[in-house]
């Protein structure tokens, strides 16, 4: 003889069993006493939530015999019939197997009969999201106009895919993931009942497993109780759920906030050697993660599981990484187990993970800077040999902003600061400042260099840009701060940056060096604009097409 499943045989036959779905039960129960019932409800929500099942202890309550505040009884013969599932009245309909209009049409011919024995015929459409549109359109005229006699219970696990209009003729009732605490609570009642051994640890391991499900929990606490008659261990319900040892996990995470790699991908290939899921590992690597995250951004909402003996611990390991480092690990882990679907290495997802989660984020990687321009050659003034125009010319895909210097007022820098940092001392550690930044930024300190303090006001350095593009990327959020932290470091103090547009003949008086260099170069920039103007097609864009010649 085949024996009930546990699911089946536990399940609530009063309001009052029902698990995790409070608010549902006492507007249900309100409206039981006031005689408010509604003609069509929607129950919305994860699998395994208690959907049908309230589905049915409605249908039960309309027609219980008892007076409406003991409703149901469970001893009338109604309540016993729809425990026993020979109601003739209450009508469960698989919408996943009645998808067609033909189905929905021949409902609404049945609906117009009267009850066998009952006050009500309750019509449960489970899955109902699984109908055509057609079908939808059919019940949409019987959920406008019932009967008196009919109730309609709607149950779907994804409303989005519901017409509007079905909708707005329903009372709609959210069904949410039961907590692990509570779950686990009800395996431990559902163990007693049974004689089943098992301690607290086991049943919160399958709590957690089930993410909120209590039919999956208990079916798999029946699973296990057919393992070993000497009870449910904690090794069994990893060996059963293909799910590494908390301490693995620890582990992993260690090396991860350590930096070694080799003790870290050791310690994921022994997981999988000795039976670990690659993919139920992977979540418990997102789950420990996130709660290490959730610890360190003070958040104070901590998963059910956290003990209070635990968070020592776990605020000590969650100190060891940065904010950003854990959301990334938490990311590329969650990936981790979307992907590892037991391929030829089930492993590869998890140790790629590993990987990257070392690896600094993309935003902080340093940039290789731009290689500089081979220096090209004085060109011959032979008239056979014309000075090529092109590399003069901006071309199509440069914009006016990367080749034409924007001008800019001339800054007038105010009063220096009283303390010890001033645009001089600035000027004259600049570099010293260049090497501290480049470690830190490659990029920035090719950006950076671009730049020259022009003033001090109290504690803002101004730095002066001759380009705006330079300005813009330096100004970025977290370049900024780098910034901000390199002078602050260099200087001893508390250091912010302010940058602008100038002119560097206007922000500090130059060098003998300086003047040399920009004389040479303002020979160069003559030699080369007089070389432009002479050659014939830029003669013949300036005279046919009104192009004119640009300083860059």
């Amino acid at each position: 003889m085949a024996v009930q499943a546990l699911y089946r045989k536990w399940r609530p036959r009063t309001f009052g069993e029902v698990v995790g779905q409070e608010h549902v039960v006492r507007t249900l129960r309100n409206a039981l006493i006031t005689e408010r019932i509604h003609h069509a409800y929607l129950f919305a929500g994860p699998r395994g939530t208690g959907k049908t099942t309230l589905a049915r202890l409605l249908a039960k309550a309309v027609n219980c015999l008892a007076p409406e505040e003991q409703r149901p009884c469970n001893e009338c013969a109604i309540c016993q019939a729809v425990n026993e599932g020979r109601l003739l009245d209450l009508i469960e309909i698989d919408a996943a197997s009645n998808t067609g209009v033909d189905d929905v049409r021949e409902l609404r011919e049945r609906v117009g009969f009267r009850p066998n024995e009952a006050r009500y015929k309750v019509y449960v459409v489970d899955e109902v999201h699984m109908l055509s549109n057609a079908a939808f359109n059919a019940l949409l005229k019987t959920l406008e106009e019932p009967p008196p006699h009919a109730i309609f219970v709607l149950a779907t696990t994804e409303s989005h895919k519901i017409p509007a209009t079905v909708l707005s003729r329903c009372q709609r009732f959210d069904f949410h993931r039961i907590p692990v605490n509570k779950i686990a609570a009800r395996l431990e009642w559902v163990a007693e009942q049974e004689r089943i051994q098992a301690d607290q640890q086991s049943l919160a391991l399958i709590a957690r497993q089930a993410t909120g499900s209590m039919r999956d929990a208990i079916s798999l606490l029946d699973q296990l109780a057919s393992y070993d008659d000497a009870g449910i261990t904690v090794a069994e319900v990893r060996a059963a759920l293909g799910t590494g040892a908390s301490e693995t996990v620890i582990q992993i995470t260690n090396a991860l906030a350590e930096g070694d790699v080799a003790q870290g991908l050791g310690a994921i290939n022994t997981a999988v050697d000795e039976g670990a899921d690659p993919r139920q590992f992977a979540r418990q690597m997102v789950e420990h993660l996130r709660t290490l995250l959730l610890l360190r951004l003070e958040s104070g909402v901590l998963p059910p599981h956290v003990s209070d003996e635990m968070r020592p611990q776990l605020e000590t390991q969650a100190a060891a990484f940065s904010r950003r480092a854990l959301a990334q690990a938490v990311r590329l882990f969650n990936q981790a187990a979307a992907e590892a679907k037991g391929g030829w290495q089930p492993q590869l997802p998890l140790e790629m993970a590993f990987i990257e989660a070392m690896l600094p984020p993309e935003s902080e990687l340093p940039s290789s800077p731009p290689p500089p321009s081979p220096r090209r050659s004085r060109p011959s003034s032979s008239p056979t040999q014309p000075a090529p125009v092109r590399s003069a010319m901006p071309s199509p895909s440069q914009t006016r902003a990367e080749v034409v210097r924007e001008s800019a007022p001339a800054y007038q820098a105010p009063t220096v600061s009283g303390g010890s940092l001033t645009p001089e001392t600035l000027r004259g550690r600049w570099s010293e400042f260049l090497d501290a930044l480049r470690p830190r930024n490659l990029s920035l300190e090719a950006l950076v260099r671009s730049c020259e303090p022009v003033a001090v006001e109290g504690n803002v350095v101004v730095l002066g840009f001759t380009h705006k593009f330079h300005r813009s990327k330096v100004e970025e959020e977290q370049k900024k701060q780098i910034v901000e932290d390199v002078l602050s470091t260099l200087f001893g103090q508390q250091c912010r940056v302010r940058c602008i547009l100038s002119d560097r003949s206007q922000s500090a008086p130059p060098s003998p060096q300086r003047s040399t260099q920009k004389a040479s170069a303002s020979e160069s920039v003559s030699s080369a604009e007089q070389l432009i103007a002479e050659d014939p097609l830029v003669r013949a864009a300036v005279k046919d097409l009104g192009a004119q010649i640009v300083n860059s």
